[in-house]
């Protein structure tokens, strides 16, 4: 009886194997973009800590809505709709402003981009010269789609990773222009 109690349950736990092998879903992704802008870091900063005004640098969006209200816990918080050029757009929460870091946090609540549970941050630093600013634009994200294979076209995590890529890199590069042309 033993050793049919023991081949039974040798049997069930290899038979589980694959399956919890298999279940663990999407991995998280990231994106880190880095860029120095000749401009000083307090300047830069004003730009980026203006959670509403994305739009004034930033060429992929064509407005932006901030609204104050109750989160999820009922607490006060800031909110922005981002509309985008090419019709998408997102709705996101400001997690934090610190001026002493210049860093700004924050997430996607909602929105038409190819991912879920967006949280990022942006960082400007002073440079390595004089007058000039290092910012960092982080992401962290996984795919649309959180079950296993297959994964629908468009939802996986080469398109997820492609989408966030290019918001950092023109808003990077525009964001670089308005700053270093803005007096």
């Amino acid at each position: 009886m033993k050793k049919i109690l023991a081949l039974l349950a040798l049997g069930l736990s290899v038979s589980l194997v694959p399956f919890t092998a298999a279940a663990h879903g999407p991995s998280p992704q990231k994106v880190e973009k880095t860029i120095t802008i000749k401009a000083d870091p307090a300047k830069v900063w004003a730009i980026v800590k203006d959670f509403g005004g994305i739009h004034k640098w930033h060429p992929g969006v064509a407005g932006t809505k901030v609204e104050q209200k109750k989160d999820e816990n009922g607490d006060m918080a800031t909110f922005r709709t981002l509309t985008f050029k090419d019709g998408g757009n997102v709705y996101e929460k400001l997690r934090s402003i610190d001026d002493a870091s210049m860093k700004i946090k924050y997430e996607i609540v909602s929105g038409t981009l190819p991912l879920t549970d967006y949280n990022a941050t942006m960082t400007v630093e002073k440079g390595d010269k004089p007058g000039e600013s290092k910012v960092t634009w982080v992401g962290r994200f996984y795919r649309l789609y959180k079950l296993n294979p297959p994964i629908p076209a468009g939802q996986d995590d080469e398109t997820a990773v492609k989408a966030i890529t290019g918001i950092f890199d023109s808003g990077l590069a525009n964001l670089q222009k308005v700053a270093e042309n803005s007096k």
